[in-house]
């Protein structure tokens, strides 16, 4: 469960950057809980194809939020949310720009 949520996460920040096929599966799997199979047969490919679509657009989400780290930020900005003096707050926005 902790998995979904970390890449359904990373997809609403990064889904616009996947092309429209990656955004289909990822959305019919993840959003829609079809199987690999009902997909696969809804786009007349095989079970694997799908798969190996999801595996790869995974790994595209994880290497966005490697390199572009909007996530991390997103986390760290709601932190500094709970803060309730000045200097903490300063002291983490700080971090935040150095990343």
């Amino acid at each position: 469960m902790e998995e979904i949520l970390y890449y359904t996460v990373l997809f609403d920040i990064y889904g616009g950057l996947l092309t429209k096929k990656q955004q289909q599966y990822f959305k019919e799997y993840y959003f829609e809980n079809l199987s690999l199979q009902e997909i696969a047969d809804h786009y007349n490919v095989s079970r694997n194809a799908i798969y190996n679509q999801l595996r790869e657009t995974k790994e595209l989400l994880n290497h966005y939020e490697e390199i572009l780290r909007d996530k991390k930020k997103q986390e760290k900005l709601e932190e500094v949310l709970s803060f309730h003096k000045i200097e903490e707050i300063k002291n983490t926005i700080k971090e935040i720009l150095e990343m």
